[in-house]
């Protein structure tokens, strides 16, 4: 049975012409609808996370300035998303989205929150459109609560995700695997259990031989009670700042090799959507939709 978590009722109004694409996430919601890829009692709103959550991972500083719009102008401008009493509502949001996602997926084996993998926020920061690290958050909860203790991120954006290394530096519960652009945004990489450098161009037989090659291995060496999977969109050929050949095709193979790994030896498997810059958005929903397709095909065998 699969669940669902969107927070694309708690859009931003961002400037014209701005890189984010905020557009996607309505535009997601109403395929899984349209496509009745889950019913709409199994597409759910989150509520916003609690503060004590938050505090699991982020600074009482940091998340101090974000919630009073205190932050300073060069760290605001860091994260390239401009202040709002709804810029912090959605932050909230989408972090208890993969909280909720998380839970779901120990109980029913998969599940998605159709935002997060916000993988560029530390502790004290953010940056690269991420305010708070969802993915973060949501593993100390569990493993606060005793529902986890190993954990494996699986993180296939384009981009480093480099705010979860500093996360989770030098815990060995939780392993971090990150395959991404070796030239590509963050410019000073924070080293994971295991990074996979691409090069500019990489295509689909050269990125599925690589992930077939370390996956299994990340997932023997760290025992996982949950994979963590960030499917970004980014890879595609078509992303404006992906600078990959990915097709269509060969991102559904991904998601199909990522989930069918973990669901062949019993570990449950939560995703997040992370990156997509489509040069056409459409193209960024399709990656997406095609993502909840596969999480629905396990779901239901």
């Amino acid at each position: 049975m699969l669940h669902l978590w969107s927070s694309s009722r708690y859009a931003i109004d961002l400037p014209d012409g701005h890189r984010f694409p905020m557009a996607k996430y309505a535009l997601l919601r109403e395929g899984v609808l349209r496509e009745g890829l889950v019913p709409p009692e199994r597409l759910h709103d989150p509520a916003p996370a609690s503060l004590d959550d938050l505090l699991r991972v982020h600074t009482p500083a940091y998340v101090s300035h974000i919630v009073h719009g205190t932050l300073p102008y060069a760290e605001q401008r860091r994260i390239g998303l401009p202040w709002s009493e709804a810029f912090v509502e959605r932050a909230f949001r989408v972090v208890q989205g993969t909280i909720e996602a998380s839970e779901a997926a120990l109980q029913y084996g998969v599940a998605m929150n159709l935002a997060g993998g916000t993988h560029h926020a530390f502790p004290d920061r953010g940056e690269g459109f991420c305010t708070f690290n969802d993915v973060a958050v949501a593993v100390r909860r569990l493993q606060a609560l005793g529902r986890v203790r190993r954990v494996a991120i699986v993180d296939l954006d384009v981009h480093q995700g480099n705010g979860t290394h500093g996360c989770f530096a030098g815990d060995p519960d939780v392993y971090t695997f990150s395959m991404h652009g070796a030239k590509n945004f963050p410019f000073h990489k924070v080293p994971g259990t295991r990074d996979v450098e691409l090069a500019d161009g990489t295509g689909d037989d050269e990125y599925l031989d690589l992930l077939q090659r370390h996956l299994p291995e990340v997932l023997r060496a760290s025992h996982p009670d949950l994979v963590v999977y960030l499917s970004g969109a980014d890879p595609h050929e078509g992303d404006r700042l992906g600078r990959l050949r990915l097709t269509f095709d060969g991102l559904m193979s991904r998601d199909r090799f990522v989930i069918g790994s973990c669901r062949d030896v019993g570990i449950p498997v939560c995703t997040t959507m992370s990156g997509g810059y489509g040069r056409d958005v459409h193209d960024t929903v399709a990656v997406h939709l095609n993502t909840v397709r596969v999480l629905r095909a396990f779901a239901a065998g």
